[in-house]
């Protein structure tokens, strides 16, 4: 997937852009952890989400975190983004997810969001929008 670069990036969005996708990665599970989830069950799920939202298999996903990937590249690299995905609604770090005019912070967004569904312990179905 292409993103058209942002004319103006602010120095968050630059900084959110540049960080290792692998260095997140634990801490959305730690996350999932602290809210009642095995730590095995909390990375099965945390992957399913983001395969969802991703397209990347297990293995392309695997690949990704251990690349050391970019969120931009990480994004960028997406085999199939879902079209699904607009179906997620609300609020991050009090910014509405449909206010956000950046296409790629609004995929991270979006990832966050679902991070703080299965966190909050949101049936499957409900994250997924199924």
């Amino acid at each position: 997937m292409k993103f058209k670069k942002v004319v103006k990036k602010t120095p968050i969005a630059s900084r959110i852009y540049t960080m290792i996708f692998a260095d997140v990665y634990p801490l959305y599970i730690a996350k999932v952890v602290r809210k009642g989830r095995t730590k095995v069950g909390a990375k099965t799920d945390l992957d399913h989400i983001i395969r969802w939202l991703t397209g990347y298999s297990q293995k392309g996903l695997e690949i990704q975190i251990k690349k050391q990937t970019t969120f931009e590249r990480f994004f960028a690299d997406a085999p199939n983004m879902n079209p699904s995905r607009n179906l997620i609604t609300g609020t991050i770090c009090g910014i509405k997810l449909d206010e956000i005019k950046d296409p790629l912070m609004r995929e991270i967004r979006y990832l966050d969001k679902l991070v703080d569904e299965l966190a909050k312990g949101k049936e499957m179905e409900k994250i997924l929008r199924t």
